[in-house]
């Protein structure tokens, strides 16, 4: 028969039979880790607080975007349309405004080229933005213009081709502003842009002919063939010669496809 030892139960000591002394030292470690679990929480609780209460005042009219301006050169879109664009009409709170979109939002106007958006705690938004330059006009199939940069965007509704802009035929189908013209008519739109002051004024139109070549129609019924769209310096330069000279009669073709050989053939 096996006999089974039995550990003698653990005795508890009362409480009051503990030394004052260990007492003492056992209550004063415990407070001691409370005030570190006190001290430990406490900048943690702050920053909580400091946080939600910036993101309360930040989304509402406290820190709203109340000091807008607008820099840099825009005769044609209004400073009005540009905040409106920009969603800054409605003096929206600072923390809303994001200058990444604001920007994306500005340059798809059709005018505007390139814009900067800079936030100036606690309630200020800077824009500078610059505008594009029409180099030509183009028809719609309906009636009227669109004003077009060298780029292809088109950029304005007209009514009829603005003074000092030549009519660029053969672009493909046109879209409206803020939309782009398709690539094929870069080189005809670059012509538009680089036509030297000499005789910019006196060209009426720009078009492609057969192959690809480019000629141009000038006031008073002379028609320039340039050829194709390279060497344009030293063709603008012959260009520019003739007509300074004797100028040819109306109805005469000016070819200088070939640079520094220019022809000129009477009506």
């Amino acid at each position: 028969m096996s006999q089974t030892a039995t550990r003698p139960a653990r005795r508890v000591k009362d409480p009051a039979s503990i030394d004052p002394r260990i007492r003492e030292r056992r209550q004063s470690v415990a407070r001691s880790r409370g005030r570190r679990r006190v001290l430990f929480m406490s900048p943690l609780i702050l920053l909580a607080l400091l946080l939600t209460t910036f993101v309360l005042a930040g989304h509402s009219s406290l820190l709203a975007a109340r000091s807008l301006t607008v820099t840099g050169p825009h005769e044609h879109t209004s400073q009005a349309a540009i905040l409106a664009a920009a969603g800054l009409a409605g003096h929206p709170p600072m923390l809303d405004v994001n200058p990444g979109s604001v920007t994306k939002k500005l340059e798809a106007l059709p005018w505007v080229s390139k814009a900067t958006v800079e936030l100036h705690w606690p309630d200020g938004v800077s824009i500078s933005v610059s505008e594009r330059t029409a180099v030509g006009a183009v028809a719609r199939p309906g009636g009227g213009w669109v004003e077009v940069d060298h780029t292809g965007r088109l950029l304005a509704d007209v009514a009829s081709v603005p003074a000092g802009l030549a009519q660029v035929v053969g672009v493909g189908t046109v879209g409206a502003p803020g939309e782009w013209l398709s690539t094929a008519s870069l080189p005809l739109l670059d012509i538009a842009a680089t036509l030297p002051p000499a005789f910019r004024s006196d060209v009426t139109a720009i078009s492609t002919a057969s192959g690809g070549t480019v000629q141009l129609e000038l006031t008073g019924g002379t028609h320039v063939v340039l050829g194709m769209p390279s060497d344009l310096r030293a063709k603008y330069e012959d260009v520019a010669s003739l007509l300074a000279g004797d100028p040819p009669k109306a109805g005469s073709v000016v070819n200088v496809s070939a640079p520094e050989s220019p022809t000129v053939t009477a009506p």
